[in-house]
């Protein structure tokens, strides 16, 4: 049994049912147990379990950006005139709907984003209209990713 912290222990039966979930979360819970050995409740009592620790913190359905039209990921980082501006500035940055991250950073940027827009019309519009004219904000470097190449979670 691997001890995560004091409220998560997993063991192999735990981890072979997140593996199971996290590469398809929609997965039944029949098929796991079946291919596991054990009983449909036995999974449902681990996995609730394992809610109540807060490792599992929830589910979502992933869309495909791409084909709605978000064709341009960037990465942005954002420089603040102070620190104190930060607060501020993520209340402002959280209203922006093609930000989809957003990261307190150590480095040179106070802030690193990552946004999705449809082409990088798109993107220079975001950037300047938006973000750019956010009280506090000095100026952004920004990245274009060309292709993502991995997107995982943490291996248990």
């Amino acid at each position: 049994m691997k001890i995560v912290n004091d409220n998560v222990k997993l063991d192999g039966i735990d981890k072979t049912i997140l593996n199971f979930l996290m590469k398809d979360a929609k997965k039944p819970i029949l098929e796991i147990a079946k291919n596991i050995g054990i009983t449909g409740a036995a999974v449902h009592q681990r996995l609730r379990k394992l809610e109540k620790s807060g490792l599992i913190e929830g589910s979502k359905m992933m869309l495909d950006a791409r084909l709605l039209g978000y064709k341009t990921m960037a990465f942005v980082g954002v420089y603040l005139d102070k620190a104190v501006s930060n607060p501020q500035a993520v209340k402002q940055l959280s209203e922006i709907p093609e930000v989809i991250e957003c990261h307190y950073t150590t480095g040179n940027w106070s802030i690193f984003l990552k946004i999705l827009c449809t082409d990088n019309e798109h993107l220079m519009h975001v950037l300047n209209k938006n973000i750019q004219a956010i009280e506090g904000v000095s100026r952004t470097e920004t990245f274009i990713s060309l292709n993502q190449q991995i997107d995982r979670q943490i291996k248990i």
